[in-house]
């Protein structure tokens, strides 16, 4: 795992001595600095026409193939990581970004404040729980399940390791934090009712973030299907917190998910749009050597598309907010995939409130 404030654990390696560089590392006098793509008139002019309370976004920000739509020129994958952010937040429609960072290794305070410094006031973070938390087992290196995690779900540790220096850091720009839980093994998902209670007690234990952070949501992600019940709704709800809307193979498709938000309702929209079906469960890897450098529409789904807009529609259209992050494995480039849904917005909004359906 990287130390250095802005590594991001996936972040490419150097190339070997002798290799050219697969892009220009731009330096300026005082340091690395990364700057935004020019306006587009256009993008600027759909981002004016958008919900107020709907914020989109990406799945981090660290792409040199978005060159062009989010940066002037071409950069290093490291320099993007470091010093991306503040050229990212100058993008139109991105009013919010996926830390995804913060799965790996938890961060501090200082760390989390580092980041809210680079972006504008009316911008939100959603952030990822730390896999010490959010993993039912403890995994080796190669990511092979070994051992129950005493730690999951941990209530104590949720707020020292990530709640309270969340707020402490990020404050009124804390979005939403996000509990993806990882695959849970057969054994504990037999006993659901010891696993919703220790879910209970953590989501009882966190403290309020409103006073901080006004616009701020806790949002539970799942890869497993079978927990979708009524009794995850009524914890979700007592506890305060959201379904997020996990866009991924090893769960169904969107309208699948739909019933337990509606359980929820009224209430804000928490989605990360994060594998395009067409790969499988276990597909991560395949689409990123199919859609690098991730510059254009692979794989377009339109089908999610529209009915992830008719949600955003309705949600912000009650008056709730609505926070969404694309990766780009969900159509192969998530900045195109963030316009296009964009558009699809707009043109709902456009229409009449009957004919949305």
């Amino acid at each position: 795992m990287q130390d250095s404030l802005f590594d991001d654990p996936n972040e490419a390696k150097p190339p070997a001595a002798g290799e050219p560089s697969p892009t220009r590392k731009r330096t300026l006098a005082g340091g690395p600095k990364v700057r935004p793509a020019p306006a587009d008139p256009e993008q600027q002019a759909l981002a004016r026409t958008l919900p107020a309370a709907l914020r989109m976004g990406t799945s981090s920000w660290f792409f040199p193939g978005w060159a062009g739509m989010v940066w002037e020129g071409d950069y290093e994958q490291s320099v993007l990581s470091k010093h991306g952010l503040a050229a990212y937040a100058q993008h139109p429609l991105f009013r919010t970004v996926s830390l995804d960072r913060s799965f790996y290794r938890p961060l501090s305070a200082s760390q989390y404040a580092a980041y809210a410094a680079a972006v504008p006031q009316d911008f939100r973070f959603i952030v990822k729980a730390p896999g010490l938390l959010a993993d039912a087992l403890v995994r080796d290196e190669d990511g092979r399940g070994m051992q129950p995690n005493p730690a999951f779900l941990d209530p104590v540790l949720a707020v020292q390791e990530f709640v309270q220096p969340a707020l402490d850091g990020l404050g009124a720009k804390l979005g939403v934090l996000v509990f993806q839980l990882s695959p849970i093994p057969a054994p504990m998902r037999a006993d659901l009712p010891a696993l919703l209670q220790r879910l209970r007690r953590m989501l009882e234990a966190l403290p309020s973030l409103r006073p901080a952070a006004p616009d701020g949501v806790i949002a539970i992600e799942l890869r497993n299907p079978e927990l979708l019940t009524p009794a995850l709704a009524d914890v979700l709800r007592e506890g305060g917190a959201t379904y997020c809307l996990g866009l991924h193979p090893k769960m169904p498709p969107i309208a699948a998910q739909l019933p337990l938000l509606r359980a929820l309702w009224p209430g804000p929209l928490v989605c990360r749009w994060n594998l395009n079906r067409l790969h499988g469960a276990y597909g991560y890897e395949e689409a990123k050597k199919l859609y690098e450098p991730f510059d254009k529409l692979a794989d377009p789904d339109p089908g999610t598309r529209e009915t992830l807009a008719r949600v955003i529609a309705g949600t912000t259209g009650a008056g709730h907010p609505a926070y969404v992050a694309i990766n780009n494995k969900a159509e192969g480039s998530a900045p195109l995939s963030v316009l296009a849904l964009a558009q699809a917005v707009a043109a709902l909004d456009a229409l009449p409130t009957g004919s949305r359906r």
